[in-house]
């Protein structure tokens, strides 16, 4: 029997049950249990879908819906002609997937860094606790900011796992051209999947002032993000503060 597979008295009694979950969710699941394992890496070709329905020992189409939503969250991504990829933060399309300050006029490009501070510190217990490590526990901390055509606009501080980011220095961030997460991905492994925001309004206090060029008191935008990886992990804190002088926050509802 297949184990994936629900007995008749289970189908029967699906919809009663709060615990069941429907045959291609539960490939999907499986599927992302080998991404987070690792068996295919940030932008390596999958198997096909033949191929996985015979691993999984279930219909084509099964594995199809379960591909359809893995590529809806962007974990994957489909190639006309070439086969079903694992997503990277390398694509050119990933880059402004997390970068969600645009221009109110021209077209979006990606911000020139300045790094103040990267430093290996002790976590308050407000940042263990988003991250879930214990009060104490080794981070690294982040601080920079971001420009737009010479025009300072984000003041970020971030807070990373000591754990996971081992070897994160100031100098490897420099000298790393791509956007931030690519280097998470690619050196240290980590790739965020998807993030949580809390958004408000702020008004400039004395260091945004001064890393931003802004009077103080001046409105500002403060996100409050939490990035998580495979298995709903948090791996990443990050606060922003946004002139939207000339950018404007943007984000897709669906």
């Amino acid at each position: 029997m297949n184990p994936l597979q629900p007995t008749s008295s289970d189908a029967a009694g699906a919809d009663a049950s709060p615990s069941f979950r429907p045959l291609y969710q539960q490939i999907k699941a499986l599927i992302t249990q080998s991404l987070q394992s690792g068996e295919w890496k940030p932008g390596e070709l999958m198997p096909s879908e033949v191929e996985l329905a015979a691993r999984f020992k279930v219909s084509q189409g099964t594995v199809r819906k379960a591909i359809d939503e893995l590529a809806a969250e962007n974990l994957v991504v489909r190639r006309q002609g070439k086969g079903t990829f694992v997503a990277t933060h390398a694509e050119e399309r990933a880059h402004f997937r997390f970068l969600r300050l645009m221009p109110d006029e021209g077209v979006p490009h990606h911000p020139d860094n300045r790094f103040i501070a990267v430093l290996r510190i002790r976590a308050t217990a407000e940042v263990a606790r988003l991250l879930e490590l214990k009060s104490g526990d080794a981070v690294v901390y982040i601080k920079r900011v971001q420009s737009f055509d010479g025009v300072p606009t984000i003041l970020e501080e971030l807070w990373l796992p000591g754990q996971l980011f081992k070897g994160l220095t100031a100098e490897r961030l420099v000298e790393y051209k791509g956007p931030m997460y690519g280097l998470f991905e690619s050196e240290f492994g980590t790739r965020m999947i998807r993030a949580t925001e809390k958004i408000r309004a702020v008004a400039a206090d004395a260091a945004a002032s001064e890393h931003l060029k802004v009077p103080e008191g001046t409105p500002l935008l403060c996100a409050d993000r939490v990035s998580f990886s495979y298995g709903d992990k948090p791996v990443e804190l990050r606060r922003g503060i946004y002139s939207t002088a000339r950018h404007h926050y943007q984000n897709e509802l669906s």
